[in-house]
């Protein structure tokens, strides 16, 4: 894992398309920060496309599609994409499973978190549960006092041992039913919303973020970052970033985007020619 100023400019030079996971990535202390907001919106004004790939819940992402300037969004872990379509004035929505099952799930879910929180003191269910589709979350330092890392892997055990897929964020353990992840949902993403080719396009892709629940992307794409914050989560990560920025959270992401936005500047070729020269 290199610092970001050793990235290559040619590589940045080839970026057309920005993924980006948002808790403790986009955002700083837990705040969506103007200067990490504005990061986005230059990206996107510059050509880029950008799409955050995020562990957060499907009534934040109908949100985040709407009124972010972003291309789309890939939620809860790969669950599903959404997009909206500002022509039609229509949000696109892509679920992994259907409605039937999706709501078979979530009663099974429901079961399983009570069966955590009295298991593993401390823990809560996550605060924007209430908005899950596909997973449950549970909270082990975003609204409770941090807990330790035997609590965290006591939870990714429990979920477990219910023939649960479960990764760790920066604030929550999330669990569904199913082998997906950010990397799948993203791939279906680009095939049904861009017709693009995820093995085509890698070399053009850039993905940035912080945590266990990255390491499908930070393991696919050539170009991919963590933020200054990742370093406690290093040893456990199977697959660590290619780069680290010097900043933090969405300090960390401003820092990729100035420099990848001053590389697409026209370059300016030789002298103003003199009148009559």
């Amino acid at each position: 894992m290199l610092p970001f100023t050793r990235c290559p400019d040619a590589a940045l030079r080839r970026v057309r398309y920005v993924f980006t996971d948002i808790d403790d990535t986009l955002t700083s202390e837990g705040q969506l920060t103007a200067e990490a907001y504005r990061a986005m919106e230059r990206l996107r004004d510059g050509g880029l496309t950008v799409v955050p790939i995020t562990g957060r819940p499907a009534g934040w992402c109908d949100h985040i599609a709407r009124f972010w300037p972003v291309d789309g969004v890939v939620g809860e872990n790969g669950a599903f994409w959404f997009r909206y379509d500002r022509s039609a004035r229509r949000l696109v929505k892509r679920f992994l499973a259907d409605d039937a099952e999706r709501a078979a799930n979530r009663r099974r879910l429901e079961k399983i978190g009570e069966t955590i929180l009295r298991a593993v003191p401390g823990t809560a269910l996550a605060s924007d549960q209430l908005y899950r589709e596909a997973d449950i979350a549970i909270d082990f330092c975003e609204d409770v006092p941090r807990l330790g890392q035997a609590s965290v892997d006591r939870i990714v055990s429990l979920m477990e041992a219910e023939g649960m897929t479960a990764k760790v964020s920066s604030i929550h353990v999330n669990g569904w039913f199913g082998r997906y992840d950010k990397l799948g949902m993203t791939r279906i993403f680009l095939e049904e919303a861009f017709g693009a080719e995820l093995d085509t396009i890698r070399e053009r892709c850039a993905f940035l973020g912080d945590s266990p629940n990255d390491v499908p992307m930070f393991n696919f794409f050539p170009l991919s970052l963590g933020v200054a914050n990742i370093r406690p989560f290093l040893p456990r990560l199977s697959a660590k970033p290619a780069y680290v920025t010097r900043g933090s959270g969405g300090a960390g992401f401003a820092e990729f985007a100035r420099r990848l936005l001053r590389l697409r500047r026209p370059a300016r070729h030789g002298k103003k020619k003199r009148a009559g020269g």
